[in-house]
């Protein structure tokens, strides 16, 4: 069996109708390929969610174990969480 990695850190996305519309699915293509262009890829998991129930706040998403929470995000506000969360580490 190959090596199975555990992340210390995950990000969820919502992609429910209001955020995909929103522009949560670019936004997770983006981040996906940020996160590979740093080299850190295996670092932050990055999962996919169905509605979250928080429409209102489109979009939105949460990275764990930190339980930060961003809401009407930008691709901007996603990169320095991001940034943040790697250089806690």
């Amino acid at each position: 069996m190959g090596k199975f990695s555990v992340p210390e850190n995950t990000i969820y996305i919502c992609q429910g109708s209001k955020c995909s519309k929103r522009g949560s699915r670019e936004l997770y293509k983006n981040l996906k390929h940020y996160l590979k262009s740093q080299g850190v890829k295996d670092d932050i998991e990055l999962v996919v969610t169905e509605c979250t129930d928080r429409c209102k706040y489109a979009p939105v998403l949460a990275a764990q174990p930190a339980n930060i929470w961003l809401k009407e995000y930008t691709a901007k506000e996603v990169v320095k969480l991001v940034d943040d969360i790697l250089n806690k580490e």
